[in-house]
């Protein structure tokens, strides 16, 4: 098998923000995202079940609600992200309890690697993301050229 090779896509200036939190994480998520609701609110946010639906309400903006991740809201996102449906993923994980859907979470963080998406996992690290000059203008990037990849099988 051959490695893929790769071809450049853009990011737009409104982004699509995924938003995740584990369950213990949820609250850290909620005041951030108030604290950057500014930023936020330029941009299209989806998020998985639970999560999605408390950030709506708190920060009284749409939010498009996927599932819940233990159900399979973090294959939908991930899914997404394959679809290039998704600019960039904040996902407060908790490193200190175990997950039911591990996989799942391995998953989407493994898809956001190969997209080449942005991705912050902490509180630090989407601040550093959403106070970033490239949040709000288009962005080219480095992509796996599907094509190239399904024409190599043929």
């Amino acid at each position: 098998m051959s490695r893929i090779s790769f071809t450049s896509a853009t990011l737009p200036a409104r982004k699509r923000i995924a938003l995740v939190a584990h369950d213990h994480c949820k609250e850290f998520l909620l005041d951030w995202s108030v604290r950057q609701r500014e930023r936020l609110a330029k941009h299209q946010l989806l998020a998985t079940g639970t999560t999605g639906l408390l950030l709506g309400q708190r920060l009284q903006l749409p939010v498009e609600c996927m599932i819940s991740g233990p159900l399979g809201g973090d294959q939908q996102l991930g899914a997404r992200i394959a679809e290039r449906r998704v600019d960039m993923l904040v996902f407060f994980w908790d490193p200190f309890e175990p997950q039911p859907h591990d996989p799942d979470i391995k998953a989407l963080l493994r898809v956001a690697a190969v997209w080449n998406i942005p991705v912050a996992c902490n509180e630090s690290s989407a601040d550093y993301m959403l106070a970033s000059t490239l949040l709000e203008q288009q962005h080219d990037y480095r992509i796996p050229d599907y094509q190239t990849y399904l024409a190599g099988r043929g």
